[in-house]
């Protein structure tokens, strides 16, 4: 049974309240659970008690009169009731627990997303994907732990202590104690070995991330015949990481040795204590089988209760490590009343802003910038002049730590960073594909949009045509990243989806910089449908695509040192008209060369 997240509120970063949270989130279904597993537990305790009440009916002298019907019928049905809860425990765990896990899955994913780009910067997508997996499994494998292994063996123990507490207090207070003095020394034992166990969640994590990273290069690794390479690369972290668990290991294996010598002793002391009084009188042979019985059921159910402990402490220890890393507080965060943004025309404003990276390396200083809805703005200069530090702040993908910025006269620190994206529509340099159909890649950009709508935005996008000659035309699969399409085409994809989510504000960054003259020119002709009654903002490698604009900016060193149209800029002779010049010649000369040859 799959649910969305019933939970709310910050991800806490302690495991144990994040465990918490996930079990306060369905309080009658664990309730229900855990009721019935410790029901289940007392029912198993009592079997045995009436096969002591069994023992002691035929132990009587008088076998002609001695009731035994009504101990057999309890005894049964003790048995009975006790599979009709373990099998109900079983049904409710299947559905709580599973569901848990879903929940953790999507408030993980959904929290991960909520970070800024930088974080992703500084961590490998693999790493995290793996995280969000290996947390909702230790999770999982925690609560599995509880219901099976945890809270049956401790409801066995209490009942065990008052039964024999019925039968010799002394014996009773003994197993108490013995089983405090065990569960104490399991309990410490586990918690020193809770450095081992992150070390071996750190290690798993590193090496699933190196592992995906190479995959998702393994073009670079054949093209630099890096093969063997990269795999001796992967055996040290595959080495280091098998170091790491066999530690983890023979860790639980010392623990497993630890108990099984405590329960051998209290085992052995119990039945030659129960032998002993039985000997003297003092208890009867149901006395002594109860006393056996309960003696290897505590033996077995404390060892399941000593392992899932320790076992616990290992899986806290991967549940701590991932909510180190995905857990931390957002770099940018929401209003709490999510207003949306009320964006018509799409006027922008940058007022007296200023914003730094995170190691010190300041942009903008007091930067204002006008732009009025429906403007065709274009942003050329040196890299690290700040074009695309300026757009990535438009877009709240990082936060300006001084000033604002205004769109239609909103604050867009001020709405929902959803609401805020539902009115940009982005074409990058680098158009990013799922490894879905193409119909669902362009409906990307409008989620309910129709199969015409798409076709619709194909045409607009000049992309209709290379589709429909696919084999399976807008079914057919793109692949990994788009890998199956060409440059030109994934371009015109991104392009039609841009069309599709119809926003006001549309942002071009490097939209046809990696691409050959021949496919520019075709994706050219879409962006000029494109950019028609928008506010554009364009980032340009290649200054012909911002030829036909109202406005360019040059930036250097995050300052606007040249503002004006095109034509404007080219008759002041400044950056862009050298810009344009040395372009200007690149591109005849290339032209000399293609007719040479």
């Amino acid at each position: 049974m799959a649910s969305g997240s019933r939970t709310s509120g910050p991800l806490p970063r302690r495991p144990l309240g994040f465990l918490m949270r996930y079990i306060k989130a369905r309080p009658w279904q664990f309730g229900g659970l855990f009721s019935v597993i410790v029901a289940g537990a007392a029912c198993a305790v009592m079997v045995q008690y009436g096969m002591k009440l069994l023992v002691d009916a035929m132990a009587s002298p008088d076998r002609a009169t001695a009731d035994v019907w009504t101990p057999l019928a309890l005894f049964l049905g003790l048995i009975a009731v006790e599979n009709v809860l373990w099998r109900s425990g079983g049904w409710l765990g299947a559905r709580t627990i599973v569901s848990t896990g879903v929940d953790m899955r999507l408030d993980l994913f959904q929290h991960l997303t909520g970070h800024p780009m930088r974080y992703f910067s500084q961590h490998m997508a693999g790493s995290l994907g793996g995280r969000i997996t290996a947390t909702a499994n230790a999770a999982g494998m925690i609560l599995r732990g509880l219901t099976w292994s945890i809270v049956p063996p401790s409801t066995e123990i209490i009942g065990a202590v008052i039964v024999l507490t019925t039968i010799d207090w002394r014996m009773g207070a003994a197993l108490a104690v013995f089983v405090a003095i065990v569960a104490a020394a399991i309990i410490l034992f586990g918690v020193r070995g809770k450095d081992i166990h992150h070390d071996f969640a750190r290690q798993s994590s590193r090496a699933g991330g190196e592992l995906v990273d190479v995959v998702s290069n393994v073009w670079t690794v054949k093209a630099f015949s890096a093969r063997q390479r990269e795999r001796d690369r992967l055996a040290g972290e595959l080495g280091a990481e098998a170091a790491s668990e066999r530690r983890s290991w023979m860790y639980l294996e010392k623990a497993r040795l630890l108990h099984d010598a405590c329960l051998w002793v209290m085992a052995g002391s119990m039945l030659l204590w129960a032998i002993t009084l039985w000997r003297a009188g003092s208890i009867t042979p149901g006395d002594v089988v109860i006393i056996s019985a309960l003696t290897f059921r505590i033996l077995h159910g404390s060892r399941d209760l000593a392992l899932a402990l320790v076992s616990t402490s290992q899986f806290i220890g991967t549940i701590s490590d991932s909510l180190n890393v995905i857990a931390q507080p957002h770099g940018i965060e929401d209003p709490g009343d999510e207003r949306p943004l009320l964006a018509q025309g799409g006027a922008i404003r940058f007022d007296d802003v200023s914003f730094s990276y995170p190691d010190g390396r300041q942009v903008f200083d007091r930067f204002d910038l006008d732009i009025p809805a429906g403007q065709k703005v274009g942003l050329v200069g040196p890299s690290g002049s700040g074009k695309s530090t300026l757009i990535g702040l438009i877009q709240r993908l990082d936060d300006a730590q001084g000033g604002s910025i205004l769109i239609d006269g909103q604050r867009i620190t001020e709405v929902g960073q959803d609401s805020l994206r539902s009115r940009i529509a982005v074409v990058p340099q680098e158009i990013a594909l799922f490894h879905r159909t193409i119909l669902e890649n362009i409906r990307y950009g409008k989620p309910d949009a129709t199969d015409e709508e798409v076709m619709a935005a194909a045409r607009h996008a000049y992309c209709h045509d290379f589709i429909s000659a696919l084999p399976e035309g807008y079914h057919t699969m793109v692949g990994e990243r788009g890998v199956r399409l060409s440059g030109g085409q994934r371009q015109r994809l991104g392009i039609a989806r841009a069309f599709l989510k119809n926003a006001p504000i549309l942002i071009l960054d490097e939209a046809t910089s990696a691409l050959d003259t021949e496919s520019e020119q075709e994706i050219q002709l879409a962006l000029a449908d494109l950019v028609r009654g928008r506010t554009v903002l364009a980032v340009a490698h290649r200054l012909s695509t911002v030829s036909t604009f109202d406005r360019i900016l040059v930036l250097s060193n995050g300052v606007v040192v040249e503002d004006g149209s095109p034509a404007e800029l080219r008759r002041r002779g400044g950056i862009f008209d050298r810009m344009w010049r040395l372009q200007a010649d690149s591109l005849a000369e290339s032209m000399q060369m293609d007719a040479a040859d």
